[in-house]
Parts: C-alpha cells; structure tokens; sequence
C-alpha cells in the first residue's frame, strides 16, 4: 500500500483487500482459527495445571508450575491470531501488524518464563528463606535486579526483531553499567558477599562464629553488615567482605564436641592404679548422658606429675549443653579419684637431708603406705 495516499483512501484499501482475503481463503481462515482454538485450549489447561503443580509437595515441580501458571491470555490470542493469519496467507500489512504484536507478547512471555525459573532457583537455592527474614532484603533486591535485567533484554529483542538498529544502545548501557560498578564498587562487593551468604550458607542467624580469636552469635545478615553478639555483651558489625575473607569457624555445626582434658598425677601413682585408670575413667564416662569415651594414655612425665590425656566425645551442639557435660565428667573424676586415693599432682620441690656418709636423716617425705 502506498503511504503517500490520503489516510481515507489507504482505510478504504485495507478494508477492500481485507473483505477480499476473507472471502477467498475462508476455508483457510475457518481451519486455521480452530487450530488457534485448540492451542488456546491446550495452553489454558497448561496454566492451570502449572497452578496446581505451584502447590505441590516438590519444590522443582512447584518451581516449573509458576513458570507454567504466569502464562498470558495476550500470548495465546496473539500465538492464535499468529497462526491463522500465516495459514491462511493473510495481507501484508495485516500479516505484519499480526507479527509485531505476536514478537512483542511472545517476547515478554518469555521474560516472564525466565523470570519464574529464575526467582524460583533462587529460592531453592536460599533453602526458602523467610521473606520477613534476615535475608528477605537480598531475596527482594534479587527479584528487582531479575525485573529489571529481564526486562532490558526484552525490549532490545523486540527493537531487534522490529529492524530497529540496538547496537548503540547496547553499547550505551553497556558502558553505563561499567561506569555505576566502578562507582559502587564497595557497595556491590558488600552486595554480592550478601548473596554469597545466602546462596553458600557458611552460616545462620543464631549460629555461633569465631573469627579471629572473638566469639559470639550472629543475630543479624543485612545487604552491607552482620551483626555478632559477642560472649562479652556487645554487639560486633563487620562488613560481609571483610567476614568472608577470614577463617570463620561455624561452633553451631559440630554435631559432637571432642574434649580433650589433661590429668596430672603425683609420681607416688603405682603402676598397677596407673594402668587401671583408662578402663575406670571409660566406665565413668560411657555412664553420663550425651558422653562417649575416646582414649586415655599416660601422654608425658613431667616435672612433677604422671600426666595424662582423657579424650572423650560430647553429643551435642549446644554450647552450654557441652559445657554442663564437661562439669559432670570432672565431677565424676573428682569423686572417683576421692574415692581411689588417687591424688592430683601440683608443682612442688621435695628437700632429702642425708648425713656426711650419705645416710638418709629426717625429716624426709614418708613414702604412701603400698597398695
């Protein structure tokens, strides 16, 4: 159609071929508009099959269910129309307004596709992390950076696939994110250490850290900062990035504590106690709740002691849980050794006085009495 023609003439023209088509492909219409039927059909009962799936049990299943459920009635009829009008060889220039609405829904359709994938993946990932929760702010921020990216890529493909020239745009915003990174750079690396948590989970709220020699529970994770209750009181915030880049020990993921516990003995210990002592200690040990017997060795001879190593293992995760245990482990020591006569040891320096041939002169240590 000539574009030069006043605007009555070219309507009258449209119409003229438009009664034209209809009337001499109207078998091709009548087929193509029930095939277009059926796909709607088929298309529907997908999203309400993806609506059913999105409360189910399985997470990917669930996940591809939104996908499915976030299908638009504009992408069906358009995917419709777009089908009658190539079957039954519509006019040009209806053909060609059929194609730019039908790029235009099919384009952001599958933005919308990407975009459940996408966000659901992420939450799987996240181990479906509270929105309200610490990182409800990073999940959020997520969403908006999806949006937004998602959203770009579709307009450039519809400018694309409508024969308008995207390279300079492309270009443009390629250098404008370059120049927003270069600018933000502390911000980003906050940002994505954020992300890091979330997606790695190297720990929890509540989990209790150590780093660099300091101790305490996380009780927040923002975007920028977590914040630590240290042992002391206080409350610690450290920048993600810089956490990360330390050796961070996560106390709350030992599922057993190992204790290991020195004994010192006075050298008067007979060998026969010393000997008897590993198989004793395991008896008193197996007995206490949450308690496992490793070993116990006679580990050194000191100065002034028989030293000992008692190993044992607690079942338990809980800080104070471990600390009660090992009160009630060297409790049972305690009495046991009462109990024995068995004695600890302590530093001490024993004077023997002998006389001028060397004879033995009191005072002097009396030795303990044998067993």
């Amino acid at each position: 159609m000539d574009k030069d023609l006043p605007l009555g003439i070219q309507l009258a023209t449209l119409w003229a071929d438009s009664a034209a088509w209809v009337t001499g492909h109207s078998n091709r219409i009548i087929v193509s508009a029930l095939i277009g039927l059926v796909i709607v059909a088929l298309l529907y009962a997908a999203r309400l099959l993806g609506a059913k799936l999105s409360k189910g049990p399985n997470l990917w299943r669930g996940v591809i269910g939104r996908a499915l459920a976030s299908m638009r009635f504009s992408f069906m009829a358009a995917l419709a129309v777009q089908i009658i009008a190539a079957y039954a060889q519509a006019p040009d220039i209806i053909a060609g307004t059929v194609r730019v609405v039908f790029v235009i829904a099919a384009t952001f359709q599958a933005a919308l596709f990407l975009r459940e994938l996408i966000l659901g993946a992420v939450e799987l990932r996240a181990g479906g992390e509270d929105p309200s929760g610490s990182l409800g702010s990073a999940l959020g921020l997520i969403t908006l950076l999806v949006n937004v990216v998602l959203f770009i890529i579709a307009v450039i493909l519809i400018l694309s696939n409508l024969g308008v020239n995207v390279t300079g745009l492309v270009a443009g915003l390629g250098i404008g994110g370059i120049a927003i990174g270069l600018a933000a750079q502390g911000i980003f690396a906050d940002l994505f250490a954020a992300l890091s948590i979330l997606f790695d989970k190297p720990f929890r709220r509540g989990d209790i850290v150590r780093w660099e020699g300091s101790i305490g529970t996380v009780e927040a994770i923002g975007l920028k900062s977590t914040r630590i209750r240290a042992i002391t009181g206080e409350e610690v915030v450290i920048s993600n990035t810089n956490l990360l880049s330390k050796e961070l020990r996560n106390l709350a993921r030992n599922e057993r504590r190992r204790i290991i516990q020195p004994l010192s003995l006075v050298y008067q210990t007979s060998a026969e106690t010393c000997a008897a002592l590993p198989e004793q200690l395991r008896a008193l040990i197996d007995a206490l709740p949450d308690c496992q017997f490793v070993r116990c060795t006679l580990d050194n001879f000191a100065a002034s002691s028989l030293d000992f190593l008692l190993v044992y293992d607690v079942d338990a995760s809980d800080p104070d849980t471990v600390l009660f245990a090992k009160h009630a482990v060297n409790m049972a020591v305690l009495d046991h050794f009462a109990r024995a006569g068995i004695h600890f040891a302590y530093p001490t320096q024993t004077t023997f006085t002998a006389g001028p041939d060397g004879t033995m002169v009191m005072p002097w240590a009396q030795p303990p009495p044998p067993r």
